[in-house]
């Protein structure tokens, strides 16, 4: 059976092509907007791009619903023939997203832990075996933040955010020495699961990945860009421009091409997790409660609290 997130390329690519990238009758510029509590798309259907914006104030976590509304978002897009390709964003100023909702993780009944790294795999599946190219304009949040897609990024990804930014096809960064990108789940006594790992490794090889991991480093912008968790940095003014240049460019090339060559080279990360899911469920729910962990998680949203007065 077919996997969460990978469409079968062969019914998508034939309606993918240059002559299908707008509904006949339609305008050539004709825009589509959908809209949930969380998220906010809209579609250009003479471009085939998708502007998907984040929209859960204060600082667009990544909570249950948020998930779950992102992903069936990526699901409605993946399936709608008009679209070729998404950009990310916020409509929050400043911020992107603070990553993965640590309150969703503390004080919670298993039930509600299993829903919630459910939540969290789907949408990487959806993501990272989207057919879709996909890009995100990530807004600045705070290094202290906890945060967890092409991605483009204008300020600090942590964690969850980084995760969405490594599933991309290709990561813009603005060039600002301030800003920071990582995995840092181990600052929290946290341990990245292996297909956090695999996403990583697949971005940076496994030296850098290994390194980065164990120390739960965040990189400043100038170093990610060394280090390959970057493709490029540009100016912040500069980086919806760059965005839109840089999809137009992966969506010139043949789809059904891009598509078959996007999944030969992630099929197999994909697949061990589908293989392995429900395993995974349930090292999350012993891992995160355990008094250890938990305890680990209240300090650190103490230390949030705090800095937050």
């Amino acid at each position: 059976p077919l996997s969460p997130g990978l469409l079968p390329l062969h019914s998508r690519a034939q309606a993918w092509g240059r002559g299908a990238r707008q509904h006949p009758g339609l305008p050539c510029a004709q825009r589509r907007t959908f809209s949930n509590d969380k998220v906010l798309v809209e579609l250009d259907e003479g471009s085939g791009v998708a502007t998907l914006k984040f929209k859960s104030p204060p600082v667009n976590s990544l909570s249950l619903d948020f998930l779950t509304e992102l992903y069936l978002s990526l699901e409605k897009l993946e399936n709608n023939r008009a679209c070729r390709g998404v950009i990310f964003t916020s409509a929050i100023p400043n911020v992107f997203s603070s990553g993965l909702d640590i309150t969703d993780m503390c004080g919670k009944s298993t039930e509600h832990y299993a829903a919630f790294w459910r939540a969290v795999q789907r949408m990487w599946l959806g993501l990272y075996g989207s057919n879709m190219v996909t890009i995100a304009a990530i807004n600045a949040t705070r290094r202290w933040r906890l945060t967890w897609s092409l991605c483009l990024w204008q300020g600090s990804s942590p964690a969850g955010g980084c995760l969405v930014a490594l599933s991309c096809d290709y990561r813009i960064m603005a060039d600002n020495p301030k800003f920071f990108i990582g995995l840092n789940e181990s600052q929290l006594g946290i341990v990245a699961p292996f297909w956090f790992k695999d996403t990583f490794v697949n971005v940076v090889g496994h030296r850098i990945a290994e390194r980065s991991l164990q120390l739960g480093s965040l990189h400043s912008a100038p170093e990610a860009l060394r280090l390959g968790i970057v493709d490029e940095l540009v100016p912040e003014e500069k980086l919806q421009d760059k965005a839109a240049a840089v999809i137009a460019q992966w969506l010139a090339l043949p789809d059904h091409a891009r598509q078959l060559t996007k999944s030969m080279m992630r099929k197999s990360v994909l697949d061990r997790l589908v293989t392995h899911q429900e395993e995974d469920v349930q090292n999350f729910i012993s891992f995160i409660a355990k008094e250890s962990i938990q305890k680990s998680l209240r300090m650190y949203m103490e230390m949030l609290r705090k800095k937050k007065g």
